[in-house]
């Protein structure tokens, strides 16, 4: 989004679902799942670029056991609302075979692009491919993955913050929003 003042504009206008005191104590009870879970299998993290990267990078340093990082660049939103073809732009450059992965990202919507990503990493032979999600939707109907970490549930409406954005604005707020439903 080019303009500042519509971004203030549609901020102003959002309900906040989560506070970022919500958001952070929701990170960290995952760190501890994460960390009971996978402590002994010196994981490659893999970040879903671009939305992944706050709720990474916050999780990562409250890991208690050595990992490798890198991410991938798969989407099918772009700078739309709705999603599309799942376009993949980068796929890792650590090789994942043999490997646990744990694949972060920031929501599990329809969970069309984290299961693609997943069976991806899979076919090039990973030995494991565990997803943690800041944000599991709502939806209403059976989604192709469940994720193995979830921080928190949001309802089915158009979401923005923690790395989740509304026309490239709005990656950056420590909360999670939704636009207000009209």
């Amino acid at each position: 989004m080019s303009d500042p003042r519509q971004a203030m504009t549609i901020l102003a206008a959002a309900d906040m679902i989560h506070s970022a005191d919500a958001v952070a104590a929701a990170v960290s009870s995952v760190a501890r799942r994460i960390s009971a879970k996978l402590r002994d299998s010196n994981p490659l993290l893999l970040c879903v670029m671009n939305g992944g990267v706050p709720f990474a990078g916050q999780l990562m340093t409250q890991l208690t056991f050595p990992l490798d990082f890198d991410y991938v660049d798969a989407t099918r939103y772009g700078q739309q609302t709705v999603g599309g073809e799942l376009l993949w732009r980068r796929e890792p450059s650590t090789p994942v075979n043999g490997r646990t992965v744990l694949l972060v990202d920031d929501i599990l919507d329809e969970g069309i692009t984290l299961a693609a990503i997943c069976q991806r990493l899979l076919e090039r032979g990973a030995d494991a491919c565990y997803t943690a999600v800041v944000a599991d939707k709502l939806i209403g109907r059976k989604k192709p993955i469940t994720a193995d970490f979830v921080a928190l549930t949001v309802p089915d409406r158009f979401l923005f913050g923690y790395g989740m954005d509304v026309r490239g604005a709005w990656r950056n707020l420590p909360a999670i929003y939704a636009m207000r439903e009209e």
